[in-house]
């Protein structure tokens, strides 16, 4: 059997291993791979600024893409939704909204603005907005 000398030799190297455990380096251990979710319609400011007033469907539908969202209930308005989930934190969504009236891209609304009128918003000039109404933005500089 064990004697008494290396009764306490193995427990001071077993004390030694538990204290010295709370003090070590973490190990990196591999985790589940955690993938991106992305659904929907990618719309960039690129796209955004080749839409025009008057645009038909087909062209608009060139330009963005065909929606994932058609309204059946209203047949001038498409909807383009973005959204993109990286676990666990991160959420992000984009949306558009594409109004025709007698077939031509009357207006649109959403997240989006056309290049030119974020310059003229930042040179503080009268904007027009998507429904045809004008605002002016202040800008003290």
């Amino acid at each position: 059997m064990l004697t008494k000398a290396s009764k306490i030799v193995v427990l001071s190297v077993l004390a030694t291993l538990l204290l010295s455990a709370c003090t070590m380096p973490k190990l990196r251990i591999p985790r589940v791979h955690r993938i991106t979710i992305q659904q929907g319609n990618l719309v960039t400011q690129d796209m955004i600024d080749k839409l025009t007033p008057g645009m038909s469907r087909k062209q608009v539908a060139f330009v963005l893409g065909e929606p994932v969202v058609k309204n059946p209930f209203n047949q001038d308005r498409w909807d383009y939704v973005y959204t993109v989930f990286i676990q666990p934190d991160f959420f992000a969504e984009k949306r558009l909204s594409i109004f025709f009236i007698e077939e031509h891209l009357s207006y649109f609304t959403g997240d989006f603005t056309p290049t030119s009128a974020k310059a003229q918003e930042e040179k503080g000039e009268e904007v027009a907005t998507d429904k045809g109404e004008s605002s002016t933005t202040d800008n003290d500089s």
